[in-house]
């Protein structure tokens, strides 16, 4: 199947998916793994465009907005990927969240879709931390902690089993039964059987784990310390629940992206406003060209801010699977 053929409309219509649409396809997990790992590989290959984000953001912070422009060299599409979030003094529930992604083919020339991105999201960055799991876990890893149970906690652990099979023990720290409930449904979808055990010492639990992954919100009073890790293991950050010792004292520091962990990583910053320098970014590691962990007992701090090519990459295989589908709604935007 080509693009052209029955991805692109070519009477001037867009084929628009909305959530919907979106939440009906099935896809694996390991497929979501491996479109994400390609598109870092391709960047790595430097097949592939991902220029720093647009930020906007009023002076009292109640909304921030995001535009974000990519190129994926092995798909020949182009996209542009927006994200606006308003009310973040409020309480989760009464924020407003809207993200969008717009794929063009940069072969025909032609619109290939345009989608609501919040499934795109809260499929690639757990995918994200899975595959930074993967590559800076230690080899003997067998115990997993997740901290908070929003939409990126929920299939935390799915996606590390995923990319880590031999992990035994689950734990999940988190304070909302409603997200408890949820990640323990996710977990028990896609591997039967399995259940995560819900840790109310987080000290003791951060003790144990061999692979953490923070995914809490901004007002979560979670905050891991570097002291609390034991040698070898890797605490990977997508939204808040490790405190700036553990990247400050870490003795390797990965990020999908360093100039990206400099502008939205500012919360881990020290006294004096500094990050440290990262080791490695990611697409290297996964290209080959050099290891994440280079020694057994290392302290792995890992940065999860997500590049737009991700979202590109699996956004143009939700749209070729929507249009098997024959899912959307062509609009006649350009007519």
């Amino acid at each position: 199947m080509t693009s052209q053929d029955t991805m692109t409309p070519h009477d001037g219509t867009l084929r628009v998916l909305s959530t919907s649409d979106l939440v009906g396809i099935d896809i694996t997990l390991a497929d979501v793994v491996d479109t994400v790992e390609q598109a870092y590989r391709t960047l790595a290959a430097g097949q592939s465009d991902n220029p720093r984000k647009l930020t906007v953001k009023p002076t009292d912070g109640h909304s921030v907005s995001y535009a974000m422009l990519g190129r994926d060299g092995v798909r020949n599409v182009v996209a542009i990927k927006t994200s606006y979030k308003h009310g973040l003094h409020n309480s989760r529930e009464n924020q407003h969240y809207y993200t969008t992604l717009s794929i063009y083919d940069d072969v025909t020339g032609l619109p290939v879709a345009m989608m609501d991105c919040s499934r795109i999201g809260s499929l690639r960055t757990p995918a994200v931390s899975a595959l930074l799991a993967r590559e800076c876990a230690n080899p003997e890893a067998t115990t997993a902690l997740v901290i908070g149970t929003g939409t990126q906690g929920r299939l935390a652990l799915p996606f590390l089993l995923t990319t880590l099979p031999k992990l035994e023990r689950l734990m999940l720290s988190g304070t909302h039964p409603e997200g408890i409930a949820a990640v323990r449904e996710q977990l028990a979808h896609y591997f039967p059987g399995r259940e995560p055990e819900l840790v109310t010492d987080l000290n003791r639990a951060a003790g144990d784990a061999d692979v953490i992954v923070a995914t809490a919100g901004g007002h979560t009073p979670a905050a891991v310390e570097a002291g609390w890790l034991k040698p070898g293991a890797v605490a990977i950050l997508v939204g808040h629940g490790l405190a700036p010792s553990t990247l400050h004292h870490a003795d390797r520091v990965i990020a999908t992206s360093e100039a990206q962990m400099q502008v939205t990583g500012t919360d881990m910053a020290d006294a004096e406003g500094d990050l440290p320098a990262v080791d490695l970014e990611l697409p290297v590691v996964l290209a080959g060209v050099s290891k994440a962990r280079t020694a057994r007992d290392q302290r792995i701090f890992a940065y999860n801010s997500g590049l737009v090519v991700t979202d590109i990459a699996l956004g143009h295989r939700f749209a070729q699977l929507a249009a098997e589908q024959n899912l959307g709604t062509e609009v006649a935007l350009w007519r």
